[in-house]
């Protein structure tokens, strides 16, 4: 496996780029996030990578990360997830959000994955939910991401939109104390939407 690349960027696109390695140049698919934390085309760029064998084709897969690519290589050993599904996960929210989404069950946020359906998030909230423990940095108990996922989930099963009560969620922690828990954000977040104040 192609575990490491490092040489010259050629080429760079959103979710795609092109490394000169020894002369050769490498087509790499990145996730949004590891496009934007590379240099400029010109320069010297290093990436985590993964090599996806197919009948067709040989597909490599760069991240900036060392977490990211194992959680892609999480992923894509699920049934019903393939690496372009797993890429447009890793390019929406943090790998700590997705963790703390898989632990705590909240199938809401999965499905909003592109391509990720209720039946495809309810499995890769079961086969991923204990075996995380790697990534257990990104979804400590206390963790103000996982404080904040629960949270809005509390308040989606509530009836609230989710799009409201994320925003609600975000200013009650903001102003929350310094370790706060989940029903000290919930409490706020609902003070705020009770209110009517604009979250």
């Amino acid at each position: 496996m192609i575990a490491h690349v490092r040489g010259r960027l050629l080429e760079k696109h959103p979710t795609r780029l092109v490394v000169e390695v020894g002369g050769l140049g490498l087509d790499v698919a990145v996730p949004v996030p590891t496009s934007q934390a590379v240099g400029a085309v010109g320069e010297e760029v290093a990436l985590h990578t993964t090599l996806v064998v197919r009948e067709d084709a040989l597909l490599l897969f760069g991240f900036s990360a060392r977490a990211e690519r194992d959680f892609f290589l999480k992923l894509i050993g699920v049934s019903g997830i393939g690496p372009k599904i797993a890429l447009s996960a890793l390019s929406g929210p943090p790998v700590e959000d997705l963790v703390a989404a898989l632990r705590a069950q909240d199938i809401p946020f999965l499905v909003r994955i592109p391509g990720v359906g209720k039946k495809t998030a309810e499995r890769m909230a079961v086969e991923l939910k204990d075996a995380l423990t790697e990534f257990e940095a990104h979804a400590l108990p206390g963790d103000s991401r996982r404080i904040e996922v629960d949270a809005v989930a509390a308040l989606v099963s509530l009836g609230y939109a989710r799009a409201l009560a994320e925003k609600a969620v975000r200013r009650a922690a903001t102003g929350a104390e310094k370790e706060p828990s989940v029903e000290a954000v919930v409490r706020g977040a609902l003070a705020t939407l009770s209110a009517g104040r604009r979250p």
